[in-house]
């Protein structure tokens, strides 16, 4: 790859898509919230859904959290705790690997689902598909990437992929130069994951922004459900009208005498 295309890849372009990634998203939700969401056809077809969907959402996650980790975490950083190269990149291909096919074989089901259902293709847009095929393509040239990646065991290839991240983060305009020599499926990877970044503000990806973690840290609450029949409860006459909010509120009428407070 010459100077030029390299430093318009991976110098100019990373920038580029992740400004477009931040500032579409927070445009898209003032101007049209209504449309921040996945688009779910899961009454149609549910179980092909439910599998699909849980296997590529959960391959996801685990690629998220690995990557982010693994190539935004400075190099000293795993120096000092005694963790070596070659371990770092044993580790990530056999937990990348699991995780990888989990994302491809969950979203090869929903892709067959949206082309081959009949209701479903109906129902579908091209961005839709479009942002299906992207992921099939970057997902298999994930898993693909393993091979090379066993090739060279010592983590050189690994140490120039964190170099870049790094240097991107910090904003050295050197940072292109640390992928001069990689290997070319490396970086169709992460040209493909930013063009992933660059459209997910006008695609239904933009849903990745609502993940639910405040769901982890939700007050449990339970539901009880009467065990007597709807105006034959305890201390409520038979025959007795049930006030707004129906057996509960009336269930604290009678328990309280009556009075409104």
């Amino acid at each position: 790859m010459s100077e030029f295309l390299n430093q318009l890849a991976f110098g100019w372009f990373p920038y580029f898509a992740i400004t477009v990634l931040i500032v579409g998203s927070i445009f898209r939700f003032d101007a049209d919230q209504y449309s921040w969401r996945s688009q779910s056809s899961q009454f149609l077809r549910r179980r092909q859904m439910m599998i699909g969907s849980n296997l590529f959402h959960m391959g996801v996650l685990i690629l998220f959290v690995g990557h982010f980790i693994g190539l935004l975490t400075p190099i000293g950083v795993f120096d000092a705790v005694g963790v070596t190269h070659s371990f770092k990149q044993i580790t990530a291909m056999v937990v990348g690997g699991i995780a990888g096919l989990m994302a491809l074989v969950g979203s090869s089901l929903l892709l067959h689902r949206r082309l081959f259902d009949p209701r479903i293709r109906r129902s579908s847009s091209i961005g839709d598909i479009a942002v299906l095929v992207l992921l099939w393509l970057q997902l298999v040239l994930g898993v693909l990437s393993i091979w090379w990646t066993a090739q060279h065991l010592d983590g050189e290839e690994m140490v120039r992929l964190m170099g870049w991240a790094n240097a991107i983060v910090v904003f050295d305009a050197a940072a292109p130069a640390q992928l001069q020599d990689t290997f070319w499926i490396y970086k169709l990877h992460i040209i493909l994951g930013l063009i992933l970044f660059l459209i997910t503000p006008f695609t239904r990806l933009v849903h990745i922004w609502s993940v639910p973690i405040w769901f982890l840290l939700r007050p449990g609450y339970q539901i009880v459900r009467s065990r007597h029949p709807l105006g034959k409860s305890r201390n409520i006459p038979a025959g007795t009208s049930l006030p707004a909010g129906g057996q509960t509120m009336a269930r604290q009428t009678s328990e309280s005498g009556g009075s409104g407070a």
